[in-house]
């Protein structure tokens, strides 16, 4: 696995262990020369992973739009920047550059980035995993709507397994470099009536 996207909060949060865990998965991509993909900010725990990446040798690409680049919370230090026209181009930039998704805690839009690309697997439109980093259980409610979902009849329970989910950094990053690739063809196949599996 070459690249990786990181959605979280442009805040830092309100427990230590959060900006910890946002340095230490940091440093662990630039450790396996895994090239992070994220929101383009420097500030929360956005900013957090970018400079943890930067420090250790490794590389960032931001994808931000014009707006929150405008307002002065662009990261100007980063390998690559790309500032795009809309949340839209921003999101779409992301999946497409990256080989796999993690979020850390985050708000409603780091839930909604997550659930967008998660969906978007669930729909054979990308082979890529997707994760969470479930620190201090911060993730527990989300686990459990998704078991509602299935529960209620909404959601195949097989679809969980689109979804990785860990509580600690190093786990995270192993699992997702274990992550086998499927090409797009075979992927796609797979998920059609009558496909391989």
């Amino acid at each position: 696995m070459k690249s990786l996207c990181v959605y979280c909060g442009s805040n830092k949060g309100n427990r230590p262990e959060f900006q910890v865990a946002a340095e230490t998965v940091g440093h662990l991509l630039a450790q396996h020369r895994i090239r992070l993909v994220y929101g383009g900010g420097k500030v929360g725990l956005m900013g957090i992973v970018a400079d943890s990446v930067l420090a250790a040798g490794g590389e960032v690409v931001g994808v931000i739009p014009g707006h929150l680049m405008d307002l002065e919370l662009g990261h100007t230090g980063l390998t690559e920047l790309h500032v795009v026209p809309d949340m839209h181009t921003r999101k779409a930039m992301m999946i497409d550059l990256a080989e796999g998704f993690i979020a850390l805690p985050g708000s409603i839009g780091t839930l909604e980035e997550t659930i967008e690309a998660m969906t978007w697997g669930q729909l054979g439109l990308h082979p890529k995993p997707c994760a969470l980093l479930n620190i201090l259980g911060y993730y527990d409610p989300l686990i459990a709507q998704l078991e509602g979902f299935v529960a209620n009849g909404f959601m195949p329970r097989e679809h969980l397994g689109l979804l990785y989910v860990e509580k600690e950094p190093v786990a995270l990053i192993r699992r997702m470099r274990a992550h086998e690739p499927v090409h797009t063809d075979k992927w796609l196949a797979r998920r059609r009536p009558g496909g391989e599996d």
